[in-house]
């Protein structure tokens, strides 16, 4: 039985990696070849569609716990750091693992976040590692602050995606 739980765990963390590999992949792929729109990010969430009206549905249902998890693997980050940036408390957390589903509010901090990481991966041409660390170390140019940090909110998110633009165009000031 205990090589079976083993086997079974090893299945799923090979799916798992196989599932990065393919949403960065496909993300790298997308700043190569041209992205499908806007809303290339939601690939980093493992989501297929790109119309903004099947999003903005999808979001308001909420999305599949999943979905979470997956950007966690995505941005090679601790889960505790990305249900901080998402503002998800450990024992909700708990429970919608349990239930399967966020709510349409945790969802739209999902696609926040989700945004937030693919600009980084833009901006350091598809190299995870090196966006992920970006997000979480202090930067100079927003006073020190720790990017992630700032992405709390709307506001902080957006200041932190204008220092990004400002960096993709060489202003570094």
């Amino acid at each position: 039985m205990a090589h079976t739980a083993a086997v079974d765990a090893g299945v799923a963390a090979r799916d798992a990696a196989e599932s990065v590999s393919r949403d960065i992949g496909r993300f790298r792929s997308f700043l190569a070849h041209g992205s499908p729109g806007t809303h290339a990010y939601v690939v980093l969430l493992g989501l297929d569609t790109f119309d903004a009206s099947d999003l903005l549905r999808a979001q308001k249902k909420g999305f599949s716990y999943r979905v979470l998890e997956r950007l966690q693997r995505n941005m090679a980050l601790p889960l505790e750091a990305v249900t901080d940036l998402v503002d998800i408390p450990r024992r909700t957390l708990a429970r919608r693992k349990r239930e399967g589903k966020l709510l349409p509010e945790e969802s739209d901090r999902l696609l926040r976040a989700a945004r937030l990481f693919g600009r980084a991966l833009t901006l350091f041409e598809g190299d995870r590692d090196a966006a992920s660390d970006w997000l979480t170390r202090p930067q100079p140019a927003l006073g020190g602050a720790v990017p992630i940090a700032l992405a709390k909110s709307d506001f902080g998110t957006r200041e932190v995606e204008t220092l990004v633009d400002r960096l993709e165009h060489g202003v570094f000031v």
